[in-house]
């Protein structure tokens, strides 16, 4: 019943910033926490950024200081800040949605593609 839809994505050199969004629809509770998953060729998705219906924001290591998360004010849509790109960080990124009722229940945007290069 939720749909992701991500925009955002592209090429960008070293040292460059992008802004991801990701549009929800469909119902929303207030225990849910959104964020920013990626997977780059050969490794493991992991969990970039978080960010739980009452504002409270988790990063991973390789991205804190770098990357911002943020929703609107009806947490409908949330953002990804990306400065000082690193080719690293290329990857697809992933939006995802986590709402906890009756256990978790995931829900995935369909990807958008972040290429950090010369």
């Amino acid at each position: 019943q939720v749909q992701l839809v991500e925009s955002g994505g592209g090429l960008v050199q070293p040292g460059g910033s992008l802004r991801l969004s990701c549009a929800a629809s469909g119902l929303l509770f207030s225990l849910n926490q959104m964020g920013w998953y990626r997977q780059a060729p050969g490794k493991q998705r992991e969990l970039v950024a978080a960010i739980t219906g009452g504002g409270m924001t988790n990063y991973a290591d390789s991205v804190k200081g770098r990357f911002t998360i943020s929703k609107d004010n009806a947490g409908n849509t949330v953002y990804l800040q990306m400065n000082s790109l690193k080719p690293e960080d290329t990857a697809v990124y992933y939006c995802n949605v986590k709402i906890f009722v009756r256990g978790v229940d995931n829900y995935w945007g369909q990807g958008t593609q972040v290429t950090v290069s010369s």
